[in-house]
């Protein structure tokens, strides 16, 4: 199994356009060790040939530039994407859909709540119709494993992640089964297992054996602290109100990670405020010593 990352940051890249925190300033300054990144995707393959695309960034246009595998130029239009799954309906996973638009029709795999989002309280389904017959549905039953075509060798089981629906859905407080999921995805030729999780909220004992059974652990990376937002002074929304778990502290994504058996466990869908990107940090020494990885734009793993 081939894992492209695509993006690795949270919404709003980083830097984040309007921002001045100390990452984000620091970054633009050249001040600061550390590396720009766009907003969170990845790209799957069983043959390095035909590509899965896991979420849609509003980065996608860069993203794709910046990744020639994704573009073989077979014809005189062309794209190695024969499929995308959607996680969630967050707006930082699903806009770069309209950049995609010449491209339709898409193949999208995605949740009943996630569809439900995308008709109504952002209607991209409705929308892109008009572009070639637009997004072509493909349902994700929770708990169903399920294969694409495209990527034949690669069997996909999604996990329904306790986390929360986007601002604009009509249910962001009253979370459902399906808002946000995370996929446990296995090689049939190579045996390998990647358990891709970039929202990952609160983990019940589920899915923690779940997670056991993966080589590679890509999960949320989101905040170094619950509190993170408020006391970088960008903002008072906790991270366990957005849906993310928190790296430090009891109960957090670091000691969590620390009892799982994966030989590969790496963080996605950082925040610009989280003080791991400053590669010189104490907070990145942290992770180090605990064998874990921060993902970048342009790595590569296989399993």
């Amino acid at each position: 199994m081939h894992v492209q990352i695509l993006g690795s940051a949270a919404g709003g890249g980083f830097p984040q356009w309007n921002c001045n925190c100390r990452n984000c300033d620091g970054l633009r300054r050249g001040t600061l060790n550390a590396k720009a990144r766009t907003q969170s995707s990845i790209a799957l393959s069983d043959d390095g040939v035909n590509w899965i695309l896991c979420n849609a960034s509003p980065d996608i246009r860069t993203q794709l530039e910046q990744t020639p595998v994704l573009q073989p130029a077979r014809a005189m239009r062309d794209t190695a994407i024969r499929a995308i799954v959607l996680m969630d309906s967050q707006i930082d996973h699903v806009t770069g859909l309209l950049t995609l638009r010449e491209g339709c029709p898409h193949e999208v795999w995605c949740t009943d709540m996630v569809h439900e989002d995308l008709q109504t309280g952002f209607p991209l389904f409705p929308m892109l119709s008009h572009w070639n017959g637009g997004l072509q549905r493909r349902r994700i039953g929770l708990g169903e494993p399920f294969r694409i075509p495209a990527c034949p060798a690669l069997e996909f089981l999604p996990i329904p992640l306790r986390s929360a629906a986007p601002p604009y859905s009509p249910h962001r407080n009253d979370p459902h089964p399906g808002d946000n999921i995370g996929l446990l995805v296995r090689d049939s030729n190579t045996g390998g297992v990647l358990f891709y999780a970039p929202g990952l909220g609160q983990p019940d004992d589920g899915l923690l054996a779940t997670m056991r059974d993966a080589d590679c652990l890509l999960v949320d990376g989101t905040l170094w602290r619950d509190d993170e937002m408020a006391f970088a002074g960008v903002g008072d929304k906790l991270g366990s109100e957005m849906g993310h778990l928190q790296q430090s502290g009891p109960g957090g994504m670091i000691e969590l990670l620390d009892a799982q058996p994966a030989s590969r466990k790496v963080l996605i869908h950082i925040n610009n405020t989280n003080p791991i990107l400053d590669e010189d940090s104490a907070e990145r020494a942290e992770l180090v010593a605990h064998g874990i990885e921060v993902a970048h734009d342009g790595m590569q793993i296989v399993l």
